[in-house]
């Protein structure tokens, strides 16, 4: 599963690991992806949706049907 929210954008950020000896090695930040499914009243249908744990807290706030009209807005098919 790509570490890449549906709504928000959120990806992967990337720095360094630091050891006790200040060796520096690259790492990445991956966000809290989940793949949820919801109801779609307006269209009869589930969808299946990839969002970051931040990103499932603004659907319960918004509404699905809000959440997904923005994740089409961004050009993402759904």
């Amino acid at each position: 599963m790509c570490a890449h929210c549906q709504l928000t954008g959120a990806r992967p950020g990337f720095g360094n690991r630091i050891s006790h000896s200040h060796r520096r090695t690259s790492r990445r930040f991956d966000p809290n992806i989940q793949q949820k499914r919801y109801w779609l009243p307006g269209e009869g249908r589930y969808v299946r949706l990839t969002l970051s744990a931040r990103a499932i807290r603004t659907v319960d706030t918004i509404g699905v049907e809000a959440a997904v009209a923005r994740i089409r807005a961004r050009g993402v098919k759904v």
